[in-house]
């Protein structure tokens, strides 16, 4: 779990961000200072069916002038319409309710859901899905007591999902925010009719809100920045929505060593986005993203130990599998991952492995689940989409300032 949050301007366009437990990263996150390149995923629109694809079940869904995205329909089977034709299937021409999901990448477009989500500090609303469902990150004793908190927030049309953060939250602070965001999503039905076709009913909120939101706040000692506008915006956010972590924050000034420096995020970057990791044992991790999926190889390299071959090689075994699974996170890696393990012929051992593996990716806030270890020994992993990678975060701010450099 993180300690500290880091939220630093690294120069007058770049957003640096990171958690860190002690003196390494858990997660890493790089913004434009700028709007240009912010992340849609979050953003709520009335949309505008362009094409309906049968063959794959899918329409295509423009959000703005020549910003086509991604619909699946199967997926989503009660989307609210704004505006509707004579047909009861969606047809082109229909105007509805539509959230970002994932955001454009490549020839990728952006990915659409008619199941709209409120989300806040303990707790995320839930459109079209009546359920309330609990962390599994809590205990059985933390879950009970929740889910007796929000039973009387059961409702027909709309569910709520209770944040791992809701766990050390009071009951009168779990209930102030179901309220609140049972207002916020009443409301944006009720106006929505009313709105034109391309209306930004919802903006997704700064990067590093989201970053803080997504961070377990309950082990955080400190949340630290060095830009007085963005002090203010989290001061604001703590104030309205996480009174308790008020204290928690700080301005850092010290034009003689910078934030960055101080917290040696640099060196974090430039490990989180180079092929080869190093190992404490001597082993190394060799990580290749591909377009369809990325690939884990774990080596011995120059392993020192003196133990027997089959502890030798649980050893970095474990240890590789503790490092992929940072690597993961800090890399915000997706869809299939494969794992290449040393190969451990003992059964046993490979049920510990995995079992390890698996403890250490449900710590991820992204929804990793590990599928199984194939014939050929392979560890099959997928990952929740949601951002882009830490690399493609790089490059997407390299090209908006080279942009900006030919403008001047």
């Amino acid at each position: 779990m993180a300690d500290t949050l880091i939220i630093t301007k690294r120069d007058a366009q770049t957003i640096w961000m990171a958690a860190l437990s002690g003196t390494h990263a858990t997660d890493l996150r790089i913004a434009s200072a700028s709007d240009e390149s912010t992340s849609l995923v979050g953003n709520i629109y009335i949309g505008k069916v362009r094409k309906v694809q049968k063959n794959i079940d899918a329409a295509f869904i423009e959000i703005a002038d020549r910003q086509q995205c991604y619909f699946n329909i199967a997926a989503n089977p009660d989307a609210i319409y704004t505006k509707k034709g004579n047909s009861k299937k969606i047809a082109e021409g229909d105007e509805l309710l539509v959230q970002v999901i994932r955001d454009g990448l490549k020839t990728k477009l952006p990915a659409l859901s008619g199941n709209l989500e409120l989300p806040g500090q303990y707790l995320v609303l839930t459109g079209n899905d009546s359920r309330i469902g609990i962390s599994g990150k809590l205990s059985q004793s933390t879950k009970e007591r929740l889910k007796e908190w929000m039973e009387p927030f059961a409702r027909e049309k709309y569910g709520f999902i209770v944040r791992t953060n809701a766990g050390e939250a009071s009951r009168e602070e779990i209930e102030a925010e179901a309220k609140k965001l049972e207002e916020q999503y009443l409301h944006l039905l009720k106006t929505a009719p009313y709105r034109t076709c391309f209306s930004a009913l919802k903006t997704s909120e700064p990067v590093w809100i989201e970053m803080l939101r997504n961070t377990y706040t309950a082990d955080l000692t400190s949340i630290i920045t060095d830009d007085p506008q963005i002090y203010n915006s989290l001061e604001h956010y703590l104030k309205e929505n996480d009174l308790q972590n008020l204290s928690k924050l700080r301005l850092y000034q010290d034009d003689l060593l910078p934030l960055y420096k101080l917290c040696r995020l640099e060196r974090e970057i430039d490990l989180a986005t180079s092929r080869q990791v190093w190992l404490k044992s001597g082993g190394y991790l060799v990580i290749d993203p591909t377009e369809a999926l990325t690939v884990i190889d774990v080596n011995t390299g120059k392993y020192s130990g003196k133990k027997l071959r089959r502890e030798t090689l649980k050893t970095i075994n474990l240890e590789a599998a503790k490092e992929a699974a940072r690597q993961i996170r800090l890399r915000n890696l997706s869809g299939i991952i494969l794992i290449d393990f040393i190969n451990m012929e003992n059964k046993e051992d490979q049920k510990e492995l995995l079992a390890f593996l698996e403890s250490r990716l449900f710590a991820d806030p992204v929804k990793t689940r590990l599928i199984d270890m194939t014939k050929l020994e392979l560890v099959e992993i997928t990952r929740k989409k949601v951002h882009k990678t830490l690399k493609e975060q790089i490059a997407a701010l390299e090209s908006e300032k080279e942009s900006l450099s030919q403008k001047d």
